[in-house]
């Protein structure tokens, strides 16, 4: 049998009852194509397979787990000994769109998010097991933990928070409370005017969120663009359209 390695975070779910959440969020058909990050001793896996679903693709990057994957006789499974983070998406075109049941390692919990942020033409939905911290963070709309995370996200997917899940339900059981996030990305977005840049300037702005845009903005060229009741406030009681307007004044 595989050995657990700490280095890829893997506590791997051991409670059914947390499966059926999956599965009643995510909408499984026939015709489905679904991937799995991270499959593990396969609890997940055999249970995807349980439905009735085009096919399944499993990523793992521990050669020793992979191997016990590959062990799984079904002519829809394949598996693939990779790390997602360096997978080129376009072998996905052909059977898109994609279903993603996963339970994230939580060491690279936003390297995969933004991947999918990314790749997001691939997917249908997905329902995804990450920290609790985390998955506050990205639906936070105010207050504490309000920020570029938040911005970001949901910028792209529409989420809906799912079963909060206790360190037993795993093993070994992780130090953290989990939560099950259900996803799906969001259509017809509106392009944002030099986006990438609009971004950094989002960080800047939520760089000490208790601080005011005046004291997070110093030492840039963004200041010269507000008046002083705007430097007066915190990034934080900003929602997504007020920024938005703050930006169209900096590059106007």
């Amino acid at each position: 049998m595989a050995t657990f390695k700490k280095q890829y975070g893997q506590h791997f779910l051991r409670d059914s009852r947390y499966l059926h959440c999956i599965f009643n969020a995510a909408n499984l058909t026939p015709e489905s194509s679904v991937f799995e990050i991270g499959g593990g001793d396969g609890f997940l896996t055999r249970a995807i397979l349980g439905f009735d679903i085009k096919r399944l693709w499993v990523f793992e990057i521990d050669e020793e787990w992979a191997t016990e994957l590959k062990k799984i006789q079904d002519d829809r499974l394949t598996v693939f000994l990779d790390n997602i983070l360096d997978v080129d998406f376009s072998r996905f075109e052909k059977d898109k769109p994609w279903t993603l049941l996963a339970n994230l390692p939580y060491n690279i919990t936003f390297p995969i998010l933004h991947m999918l942020q990314k790749n997001r033409h691939f997917l249908n939905e997905g329902v995804i097991m990450i920290q609790e911290e985390v998955a506050q963070k990205i639906l936070a709309t105010h207050g504490r933990g309000y920020g570029y995370v938040a911005l970001f996200f949901q910028r792209y997917f529409d989420w809906k928070l799912l079963d909060k899940v206790p360190p037993a339900a795993f093993y070994p059981p992780p130090k953290v409370f989990s939560r099950l996030l259900y996803f799906k990305p969001k259509v017809d977005i509106v392009a944002i005017p030099q986006e990438e840049k609009f971004w950094k300037f989002i960080k800047v702005c939520f760089k000490q969120p208790r601080r005011t845009l005046s004291n997070n903005l110093r030492g840039t060229q963004y200041l010269e663009y507000f008046n002083e009741e705007t430097r007066a406030l915190r990034a934080q009681q900003l929602n997504m359209q007020d920024l938005l307007d703050l930006w169209s004044k900096i590059i106007a």
